[in-house]
């Protein structure tokens, strides 16, 4: 069912659609809603945009009391005095006289006199299934405010809601490598090898700071016995 108005500018719809858009925020009460709305009014927002959305919709009936004889005769004559009294002061105002009052006062007690009739009556067929007065109302779990998504940005800043989620943080994964298989160390007892027949061997830089290894001993060896040869 569509209500239309002459303030909102919308157009009431043979069937009845729900609205589409995002979901700004989530309220239990409906008079959560409502001030959140009222919020984004005061705010200067767009507010024809938004719709409340009621989810999970329930019904509940409230228990006010029970019915007795007494109760159901002074309810019936309020409310037909409240009638009466409506119809006295209507002839009142069209015919004001000296007259007027009497009548007034006449139509209270004759509209007060039939509606407790009509209740009394009307308890007498009804009292064996219904002994008890209620207020029936329809609630529902959840009330969420939709909006354009051009518009869900904005209404969320104003609210101070945040419901979209954040983006999952980067897990970064090392992979361990492997150590280096170190390099074999010279065995100390294996012979150097001799140098070519018809060349003399190659003089290496020997760093002084390190020990020599076998093979650089027997090489310095050699240039010795030979320059004490040459000498």
């Amino acid at each position: 069912m569509s209500t239309q108005s002459p303030f909102g500018g919308r157009i009431g719809r043979t069937f009845p659609t729900l609205p589409k858009g995002e979901t700004v925020a989530s309220y239990e009460t409906y008079q959560e809603a409502q001030a959140a709305v009222d919020q984004l009014a005061k705010a200067e927002f767009p507010v024809k945009e938004l719709s409340i959305v009621g989810h999970d919709l329930t019904s509940v009936e409230r228990i006010t009391g029970t019915l007795s004889w007494g109760r159901t005769a002074a309810a019936g004559a309020l409310s037909g005095a409240w009638f009466g009294t409506f119809l006295g002061l209507l002839f009142f105002i069209f015919s004001p006289s000296g007259t007027s009052l009497g009548i007034l006062g006449a139509a209270v007690l004759i509209g007060a006199g039939f509606g407790m009739i009509f209740s009394l009556v009307s308890y007498s067929v009804n009292r064996r299934r219904r002994d008890f007065t209620s207020v029936m109302q329809v609630l529902a779990t959840r009330y969420a405010i939709i909006a354009e998504p051009e518009h869900v940005v904005r209404a969320r800043q104003v609210l101070g809601v945040t419901d979209a989620a954040a983006p999952p943080a980067r897990v970064t994964t090392t992979v361990a490598r492997p150590p280096a298989a170190a390099a074999p160390a010279p065995e100390a007892d294996a012979p150097a090898e001799p140098p070519a027949s018809g060349s003399e061997p190659e003089a290496r830089e020997i760093d002084p700071s390190r020990p020599l290894t076998y093979g650089e001993a027997q090489d310095a060896r050699r240039r010795a016995e030979r320059e004490r040869g040459e000498d």
